[in-house]
């Protein structure tokens, strides 16, 4: 079941998602100050990619002060987009796992620094 969601997921939003990501990514990359905010969205890639049957674990208090400054600039805006976006999937039977795999992911988008994948 994990492969099928996979792979419905990576068609229908986890491509969209991780080519977002990376461009994002990048273009943090460009100044020394964005690389560790860049270093997170590749991070995020391999969950955007295929969350079926991967698991996060925040960690809040491993980097407090950076994931401070990503929540204000960036990760409320993003986990609410998840949100919404997981809401809306969970309005058919069918959907709800694939809104599942969205509150995951506005979970590592709210704190991502000390975030790991097990």
């Amino acid at each position: 079941m994990k492969l099928l969601g996979n792979i419905i997921w990576f068609i229908f939003v986890g491509l969209w998602a991780a080519i977002g990501y990376v461009f994002l990514g990048l273009l943090l990359c460009i100044t020394v100050i964005g690389i560790p905010f860049g270093i997170q969205l590749f991070k995020m890639v391999s969950l955007v990619i295929t969350p079926f049957g991967q698991v996060v674990d925040t960690n809040f208090g491993k980097h407090p002060i950076i994931n401070i400054i990503w929540l204000i600039f960036a990760g409320i805006e993003t986990a609410l987009g998840f949100l919404v976006v997981g809401l809306l999937f969970c309005v058919t039977v069918i959907g709800i796992p694939f809104g599942m795999q969205c509150f995951k992911l506005a979970k590592l988008t709210l704190i991502p620094f000390g975030a790991a994948l097990k």
